[in-house]
């Protein structure tokens, strides 16, 4: 109802102008908010406050010849004045019942927006080094990410997923490393074992692979094992392509998908490493030092200058950082966020400063991040650190084979990414309202039941009865309900224009925790036939909307548990 609302104070504004009470240049920023008190009304607005100092009248004594100026609405059921000058506004139960019928003509489109409009937006994560299996760490940064792009295509954004991963470099090496000693009948226990290889058990399986001749195949990439001990060149495309084909059925199990995988090699096949340090050191923000070469990111608000090429001539992660957004940007993304991991935090200035370095025309503070911090995860009341299979640390794998894909992904999505996430294995299997994503899927699968109950007692329902039968909707549980739901699309703009899919776990928490209240407390399948309607029209609302926030979490809304 905010907008409905927002237009009725816009017009009562133009009334005041055409009687002079306001100038007539005033073009005011219209903000209506949800009340805290429902004895305050349901929608509030300072705009008196905004236009008094204008207007030249105290805020009160405007904010009632605006109410004195609202045109009349069948949306309204009144205004009233409180404190220093805020309209509240009382909505009638013509407004509710135009709220429901929203809801069910819409259906799965319910809540979505064209702010966007068509827009390109990256959005890029996950990107795990190729050496392992993707741990819980990759697993939040998953869930945050692909509940982030569905927000943004539901509000209009012409989203691509990327993937980048690192295939080259000192960690790659010393995969191959580890794969050929095993290759080569060598343990961890064993004198000749790299100095700092990996250890987990699908070192093993992989190293069998390779003996073995098998063809791996990736989303991107495949190889077949040369089943040579001594091929380590071999050992190392064979190593990545196999990991990224588990990496691949880990997000793939995750409900996770990629639109692009780009290599960082191909970073320095293609020249464009090489062409950005050109751009740089011909722009003037390059020196040598300590027979190395640096930038000046100082000179755009980084702490200290940074190394761009070392003393063996190799270059710093930062620099392929760079050619790869400057590559991002020449692909056309208006915008790009990045989600990664907080130890990522101290890339961020440095790698901004070397695209304003550029002079490509980039914004300053161009690309945009969301950084999740580290995830424990608990069972029995003890932190779970290890993984057989890993030999190190919790999988992804684990957790989805522990307590499923619903469970995994709500969990990791619930929280706000900036703050650190304790993961209860207990909790997230529990069918207790305890565990919120049970709790939020029941009442989905509540409604599906009442449903179900109807049609066994030998009645039926349509939406244009249901429909005409709302006005019988009188109590306040009801109409607070259907005020819920009227918020749900301001929650997806407010979640996804600040990158926060948390609000959507919070708000079916919280929508689901009120409609099992309202459940228990008012029986659906009466006796009076036009009560019943109204109550499963407004059940199948509820249902409606549940289905459409787990849907932009990834999360399943079953019809029976």
């Amino acid at each position: 109802m905010k907008p409905q609302i927002a237009e009725l104070l816009s017009a009562a504004v133009a009334n005041l102008k055409s009687e002079d009470v306001l100038p007539q240049d005033l073009e005011p920023r219209i903000q209506v908010d949800n009340t805290r008190d429902k004895a305050h009304g349901d929608l509030a607005s300072n705009l008196a406050m905004m236009l008094a100092k204008p207007a030249g009248k105290k805020p009160r004594e405007l904010a009632q010849l605006l109410c004195d100026a609202l045109p009349a609405s069948e949306l309204v059921e009144k205004v009233e004045i409180a404190g220093p000058g805020f309209i509240n506004v009382y909505l009638s139960d013509a407004s509710t019942s135009s709220l429901v019928k929203t809801v069910l003509e819409q259906k799965n489109q319910y809540g979505r927006s064209d702010e966007g409009a068509g827009r390109k937006v990256q959005v890029e994560f996950v990107s795990a080094n190729p050496t392992g299996p993707l741990h819980i760490g990759h697993g939040r940064g998953a869930a945050v990410g692909d509940c982030l792009s569905r927000l943004l295509e539901a509000t209009g954004w012409d989203v691509t997923r990327e993937f980048y991963y690192n295939d080259a470099g000192a960690q790659i090496t010393n995969l191959a490393l580890s794969v050929q000693a095993r290759c080569k009948g060598l343990t961890p226990e064993d004198a000749g074992w790299p100095q700092d290889g990996y250890r987990g058990e699908y070192i093993i399986d992989l190293a069998n692979s390779f003996m073995a001749g098998d063809t791996v195949e990736s989303e991107d990439q495949s190889f077949t094992g040369t089943q040579n001990a001594d091929d380590l060149d071999g050992i190392l495309h064979f190593a990545v392509a196999y990991l990224r084909r588990e990496q691949d059925l880990d997000l793939k199990a995750f409900g996770v998908g990629f639109d692009v995988f780009f290599l960082e090699t191909s970073l320095y096949s293609s020249g464009k490493v090489e062409d950005v340090v050109k751009r740089l050191i011909d722009n003037g923000y390059t020196y040598e030092q300590d027979d190395a070469l640096w930038l000046r990111t100082t000179d755009f608000g980084d702490d200290k200058d940074r190394v761009m090429r070392k003393k063996d001539g190799g270059y710093t992660y930062f620099l392929p950082d760079v050619a790869y957004h400057l590559d991002k940007w020449q692909r056309g993304f208006e915008k790009v966020i990045n989600e990664q991991g907080a130890d990522h935090h101290s890339t961020i200035t440095r790698v901004r400063a070397g695209l304003q370095a550029l002079n490509a025309d980039i914004p300053k503070g161009w690309p945009d991040y969301v950084l999740h911090q580290m995830v424990t995860v608990m069972r029995g009341g003890e932190e779970v650190k290890l993984s057989k299979r890993a030999g190190s640390y919790v999988t992804l794998r684990d957790l989805i084979d522990e307590v499923g894909r619903d469970a995994t992904r709500y969990f990791l999505a619930a929280r706000k990414a900036d703050s650190q996430l304790t993961f209860d294995i207990d909790l997230a299997r529990s069918q207790s309202s305890d565990n919120p994503v049970y709790y939020i899927q029941y009442a989905h699968a509540r409604v599906c039941s009442i449903f179900r109950k109807l049609a066994e007692a030998g009645h039926s329902w349509t939406e244009e009865q249901g429909l005409a039968a709302l006005p019988a909707l009188a109590l306040d549980n009801e109409k607070d309900l259907i005020v819920k739901l009227g918020r749900y699309p301001e929650v997806v703009r407010n979640a996804a224009n600040n990158r926060e899919p948390h609000q959507i776990a919070n708000y079916l928490k919280d929508l689901a925790s009120d409609f099992h209240t309202y459940y228990n407390s008012e029986k659906t399948l009466v006796d009076d036939e036009s009560l019943r309607n109204a109550r499963l029209t407004l059940a199948e609302a509820v249902r409606q909307v549940i289905a459409n926030g787990l849907d932009l979490l990834g999360v399943s809304a079953p019809e029976e548990m």
